[in-house]
């Protein structure tokens, strides 16, 4: 069986290094990258780290608007489905790369599975929920991360395709932290071990509006410890086009890290603040406080389990939520116990072989 993986993004690669590895021996998995994102940090060692094999394929469609970048990638696709034969796409997450992959595989008659399916964050605003909605309902085999998702997909009248596997970034992660474990690796930020914040601010609702900005970093500014701000180059563009300084009081600005850097800084950090998916997760998978800059999340256990709060509207509140005390101390395991990538496998053979 002939499995075709496409991404575009760095997330996505992440994502891909565990279903990489549960694929060996069992299909002949192909892999497509869009070049949806140029990341310098996707570097020789970016690959060896993570176990990630290098792509069969590569578009290089780079940025650009949504509809142009889509176009490039459903054009490109068309051809690496012609010559690559798979039995089946596998997509992942909710970018362009995922919802130009499904379409283009659907119009040619190749079933879709989709990874993280029924997410949902209910805001319309965000490009990444229609990605995520129209690739659900394209796709033949939805593989939900969580109990939620399942449910978010059986209200949308998808449970027959649904299974639920657990979040593959979860395999990910415990392995970066076993692997830290063994290894003692230096702190990629410069601070003493529990004494600052790690922050990533890049959301067009928080970074495009001169005031919303403005008011975000000067909060960031005051607060009691240092506050590692991994710079998207969104935000360091918008900063420049604003005329605001980055560096400001308790500021730090670094580069964006390494994934094993990431996870080593989070994990040492008094706490996350972010309006990043992801990273919310990864700080709950780390039992790292996080606050979260955005009216809703997709990943809602974090916020019922005491480890994640939102903030939005009021950003007077949000100095005091970053400082609030850890929460109480939790087992829960929604994302699951880092066998997803074995489940994802075993779905798709079930599915397709």
């Amino acid at each position: 069986m002939r499995i075709l993986s496409v991404v575009g993004a760095r997330p996505q690669f992440v994502k891909l290094a565990p279903i990489a590895a549960a694929m060996k021996g069992r299909a002949d998995h192909v892999i497509a990258h869009t070049g949806q994102h140029y990341d310098e940090l996707m570097s020789d060692v970016f690959f060896r780290d993570l176990g990630i094999p290098a792509p069969d394929f590569n578009l290089g469609v780079g940025s650009g608007k949504h509809g142009a970048q889509t176009g490039a990638m459903l054009h490109g696709l068309e051809q690496i489905l012609e010559e690559s034969a798979p039995d089946c796409v596998l997509v992942y997450g909710d970018t362009n790369s995922t919802l130009a992959a499904a379409i283009a595989a659907v119009k040619m008659h190749i079933p879709v599975a989709h990874l993280e399916a029924g997410l949902r964050s209910f805001n319309r605003r965000m490009p990444e929920e229609h990605n995520r909605v129209l690739t659900d309902h394209s796709s033949d085999l939805l593989l939900a991360p969580t109990e939620v998702a399942v449910q978010h997909l059986a209200n949308e009248g998808l449970g027959s395709r649904t299974v639920l596997v657990g979040d593959v970034m979860t395999d990910v992660l415990f392995k970066v932290r076993d692997m830290l474990d063994r290894t003692n690796e230096p702190l990629a930020v410069n601070a003493e071990p529990g004494g600052y914040y790690v922050c990533t601010i890049h959301r067009p609702d928080n970074t495009d509006s001169p005031d919303r900005l403005a008011a975000i970093l000067g909060t960031l500014g005051s607060l009691d410890k240092p506050v590692i701000l991994l710079a998207h180059p969104r935000l360091v563009h918008l900063a420049e086009k604003h005329g605001f300084s980055l560096e400001q009081g308790s500021l730090r600005v670094a580069s964006p890290l390494a994934y094993p850097q990431l996870v080593n800084a989070v994990r040492n950090s008094a706490g996350v603040i972010t309006d990043s998916g992801g990273l919310q997760k990864e700080a709950f998978l780390l039992r790292t406080p996080c606050t979260t800059i955005r009216p809703e999340t997709e990943w809602v256990e974090t916020v019922e389990l005491g480890w994640n709060v939102l903030v939005s509207e009021d950003l007077g509140i949000l100095a005091d939520t970053v400082k609030r005390p850890a929460p109480e101390a939790t087992d829960a395991a929604p994302y699951g116990d880092g066998k997803a990538s074995e489940r994802t496998v075993e779905a798709l053979l079930d599915a397709f072989a």
